[in-house]
């Protein structure tokens, strides 16, 4: 049985820092810490994506839960349970929309303010924190100045940066930094962990760059790679003015159909569990009555649906940018006979094609167009403007 950190992929400084601040945590627990304690009340976990932020945190959690001298065995209660989801005392936060909301954080807050239920600590997991509004921000802000006796608050963000966590939350918490781990790693968790066959997961990794979800998901998926094949095929449909709004079209619609896969299961039980909530197929007048009056309940759900299929999107369109992105990335190395590895082993023909076609000045170019259109996007910029202008960029070099 593997270990609570066994998960995390190519991060071995991180994981030594978590493990002494977790046996610190159980010696204040039993009262036989001596000396200064690994421990504090409020860690900030940063890195790119895929580098496992919220697996790191979800780890962390569950080693504070083991009932092992908070060794993170994997095989304890308090660690299945705070793995699974389900232990008592760790909550997790994951935005079903754009942003987390002062309500939903000051219930929070509220909730992480009791004494832990056996005895050791209560754990906030807030994925994505990046996301937080300002008024959210503030919220957490207060509960980590004056934290509750045995709460931790464990946030995960891209970086440390104003844009993605105030600076005063930033400077009352330890800031674990994670880094993209290399494709030997991912692809050894890939045969390892999920059974992929080496060469397959060999592949994956490469082709996911780092992204450990990503890599499993390509190992997996038929439709996944028909996707990445379909994005990795448009600096060559780029012909003229017209062929650059129809990729942008097609690069929108392919996200927003594998945005409407995703979260289609998930807004069907939301929709029939509210609905029986409220009484639906019952008879009479009273039933009857409940449904009339639960149009409020219905809308708000439909409202949190739409901004989570919103956010769906834009992650699946920003997937498929970095796939772009990293195709001009091996024009760039192929051009400047970089000793490093391409990116996209199997279109290496392509890039190598496009690399006598460029020159360098061009390519970096074509590459910090769709760096643009990521950021474009990241500022709310609507996304089929900001890739329409992409393409173009794209096309003229």
């Amino acid at each position: 049985m593997s270990d609570v950190w066994a998960d995390l992929v190519g991060q071995d400084e991180a994981v030594e820092v978590l493990r002494r601040a977790a046996g610190s945590a159980a010696r204040i627990v039993t009262g036989t810490v001596t000396g200064p304690s690994a421990m504090t009340h409020a860690w900030i976990f940063t890195g790119p994506p895929g580098s496992g932020r919220s697996v790191a945190a979800r780890a962390f959690a569950a080693a504070l839960q083991c009932e092992r001298d908070g060794s993170g065995c994997g095989e304890c209660h308090g660690c299945h349970t705070a793995l699974g989801g389900t232990h008592a005392d760790v909550r997790f936060v994951v935005p079903d929309g754009l942003s987390i909301g002062v309500n939903e954080m000051r219930k929070l807050v509220l909730r992480a303010s009791s004494a832990p239920s056996n005895g050791r600590w209560q754990a906030v997991v807030v994925e994505d924190a990046d996301r937080l509004t300002e008024q959210a921000g503030n919220a957490l802000l207060k509960a980590i100045e004056e934290p509750p006796p045995r709460t931790v608050f464990l946030l995960c963000t891209p970086s440390t940066h104003p844009d993605d966590i105030s600076v005063t939350i930033r400077s009352r918490c330890r800031v674990i930094p994670l880094r993209q781990p290399p494709a030997a790693a991912v692809a050894e968790v890939l045969t390892r962990r999920d059974g992929v066959k080496p060469d397959v997961a060999a592949w994956a990794a490469a082709a996911a760059q780092g992204h450990v979800g990503r890599a499993k998901r390509l190992a997996g998926d038929a439709d996944a790679r028909k996707r990445r094949e379909a994005v990795l095929a448009v600096p060559r449909r780029l012909t003229g003015i017209g062929a650059c709004f129809d990729a942008a079209s097609a690069l929108i619609e392919a996200a927003e159909a594998e945005s409407a896969s995703a979260v289609a299961e998930t807004d069907t039980s939301e929709r029939s569990a509210l609905e029986q909530a409220l009484g639906a197929g019952g008879t009479g007048r009273g039933a009857a009555g409940a449904m009339r009056g639960a149009a409020g309940q219905l809308k708000d759900l439909e409202k949190r649906q739409r901004s989570r299929a919103t956010r769906s999107q834009r992650d699946a369109l920003d997937r498929a940018l970095v796939d772009l992105a990293g195709f001009y990335r091996d024009v760039l190395i192929t051009k400047l006979k970089a000793p490093v590895a391409v990116v996209h082993s199997d279109t290496a023909e392509q890039s190598a094609a496009a690399a006598e076609k460029w020159t360098s000045e061009s390519t970096l170019r074509r590459l910090e167009a769709v760096l643009a259109c990521r950021e474009a996007i990241d500022l709310n910029v609507k996304p089929k403007i900001a890739v329409e202008a992409m393409m173009v960029n794209l096309w003229r070099g």
